[in-house]
């Protein structure tokens, strides 16, 4: 959420940010309609001030009359006059300040200076590991997974629906030892504090990460509005510290947590539906920091790195995307993508993206930090990424280490977690 001193004052920066992520035709009557609310929010404000100042000369002025015995009368039944319209303008006041909260929840963030302007098109390649295997030969995930009897995509589909996915054997072994991996990895390595949190967020949860209001249809929502579930452990672990002031000292801050996740929109439209691809629950290991905002650019530099020794330990080629504008989440000012490459689907596979948030879900979620003792609490920057998100890593590692005789070669390094170094 943007601080509403840029609508009063530097309304510019947003017309310009949403231009470059091309939604300026979309939002610009938005912010039209803000910037007349805003000068109506401050002029019902000053209303008010005015009439109270007011009502208490006149409250001093009945008392002093009273004292000398004059009649009050007209005086008493104007200061009334005046108390109901104080209560009118706050309660205009009041539905003018829901408003303007209600249209700044629909705005997006700025991205920040060196994210190029423009849609996906503009995405840029900033590096890269590893030599992409062939496709020659290879077959997708889907065709071998299921001839080794390590994923079942037809029970998962007959009990829960498309986009589910049973997983049976090793591949439910596949599932654990990854997920063991990658936070033994971000714990003992990377220094992040495990945590363990609900799979079912409030509403106010939800808003504070940014995936409501505008997210609200790909969310499944639980039954009379008691909660969602989320669509990532982003959500509950970024809202810990909600309404909170943390010490300087506690800066930066690591959390890393494994949950499943669940959205309604993966595979919209018919895209990439096969397999694992896209997939309505999953598993991932999510990674949060909170900085100070002077340490948020080399905060993020580091935490895609975390994400980055993931797939070098899983031996898999991966390239970073600095994603344009355009393609950037709705509560990030800067993301890159990390994508892996499958073989067998002969695609990049996107298995994280790691952002920075600005304050602007602190601003949300009321998360400060206070730099030292007596000064003004300041708002955090929030960062968060995949460390990582698991069926992509389970396809791209059946493709990549597929065997001619349909066995798939393990990493050396996940081979003491699942027992083998071969499936098949």
């Amino acid at each position: 959420m943007h601080d509403l001193r840029l609508v009063r004052e530097q309304m510019h920066l947003l017309r310009d940010g949403f231009a470059r992520r091309g939604k300026l035709d979309t939002l610009g009557p938005i912010l039209d309609r803000l910037e007349g609310l805003e000068k109506e929010r401050r002029a019902l404000i000053t209303a008010v001030e005015e009439r109270k100042a007011r009502r208490n000369v006149m409250t001093q002025d009945v008392a002093q009359k009273k004292r000398v015995g004059e009649d009050v009368t007209e005086l008493v039944a104007e200061s009334r006059s005046v108390g109901a319209e104080i209560a009118r303008l706050e309660a205009d006041l009041t539905a003018t300040e829901s408003t303007v909260h209600g249209l700044m929840l629909e705005l997006p963030n700025i991205t920040r200076d060196g994210v190029p302007a423009g849609d996906e098109s503009h995405n840029a390649i900033v590096r890269s590991w590893g030599t992409p295997r062939d496709a020659t030969g290879v077959r997708p995930h889907w065709d071998v997974a299921g001839e080794l009897g390590i994923v079942d995509l037809a029970r998962g589909a007959k009990i829960s629906g498309s986009g589910f996915i049973v997983y049976r054997g090793l591949g439910a072994r596949l599932v654990r030892s990854l997920i063991n991996l990658m936070l033994d990895t971000h714990t003992s390595e990377h220094g992040y504090e495990e945590t363990w949190v609900p799979l079912v967020v409030n509403r106010t949860s939800m808003t504070g990460t940014g995936q409501l209001p505008k997210f609200e249809d790909d969310m499944y929502a639980l039954h009379g509005d008691v909660g969602f579930l989320i669509s990532t452990a982003e959500v509950p672990v970024t809202n810990l510290y909600r309404d909170e002031i943390l010490d300087a000292a506690d800066l930066p801050k690591a959390l890393t947590a494994y949950s499943a996740c669940f959205r309604k929109e993966a595979g919209a439209a018919g895209k990439d539906t096969r397999g694992l691809l896209r997939v309505h629950e999953f598993d991932k290991v999510e990674l949060v920091r909170y900085a100070a905002p002077d340490e948020s650019d080399a905060e993020l530099e580091r935490l895609s790195g975390h994400a980055e020794a993931i797939l070098r330990k899983l031996e898999l080629p991966y390239r970073v995307l600095l994603l344009a504008a355009g393609d950037t989440g709705f509560a990030s000012t800067k993301t890159y993508d990390l994508e892996v490459w499958a073989p067998g689907v002969g695609k990049w596979l996107e298995v994280s993206s790691c952002s920075s948030f600005g304050d602007f879900q602190a601003r949300r979620m009321n998360i400060r930090y206070r730099p030292s003792p007596g000064e003004k609490p300041r708002l955090v920057h929030t960062l968060n990424g995949s460390g990582l998100a698991l069926p992509r890593i389970i396809a791209a590692l059946i493709e990549h280490g597929q065997h001619p005789d349909g066995s798939i070669a393990i990493p050396a390094a996940l081979q003491s977690y699942l027992g083998t170094a071969r499936l098949g």
